[in-house]
């Protein structure tokens, strides 16, 4: 097995050859987004799909301002927190797996207390970038 220090991402041409990848997740950053309260450790994404895993934390009171649909099937595995789709009144809590299949509209959503999930994208985020991000970075 390989430790690796950056981020793996297929479809770069620049990815040396390895059997097995093992990242120290404690280790990275939290990025900020530009939606206030909103942070991620981007664990693998591959760039030609747009397919990736990534730690997603949300502070209290931060979450998804309106209802949006994406472009692929979202999974959320919830490590900590609480985190409700107002709109239906599903919450995420500690244990809880969250499927979102192609195209659903849901949300607003909203983190009532401070919550970290596993987020997987089969394929890119968003059709189009949301009003509530600033930059396409944070739409992938």
């Amino acid at each position: 097995m390989t430790a690796y220090s950056g981020i793996p991402k297929l479809g770069e041409g620049a990815m040396p050859s390895l059997d097995e990848v093992l990242l120290q997740a404690n280790d990275l950053p939290w990025r900020d987004k530009s939606l206030k309260g909103v942070s991620e450790k981007m664990l693998w994404r591959n760039e030609e799909t747009g397919a990736s895993i990534a730690l997603i934390r949300f502070e209290k009171g931060a979450g998804i301002p309106a209802p949006h649909s994406h472009a692929s099937n979202q999974f959320m595995f919830c490590l900590q927190g609480k985190y409700e789709y107002t709109s239906t009144g599903v919450t995420l809590t500690a244990g809880c797996f969250y499927w979102n299949p192609k195209g659903n509209v849901h949300g607003p959503a909203i983190a009532h207390e401070e919550t970290i999930v596993v987020e997987v994208y089969d394929g890119p985020h968003y059709p189009i970038r949301p009003s509530w991000y600033t930059n396409d970075e944070d739409a992938r």
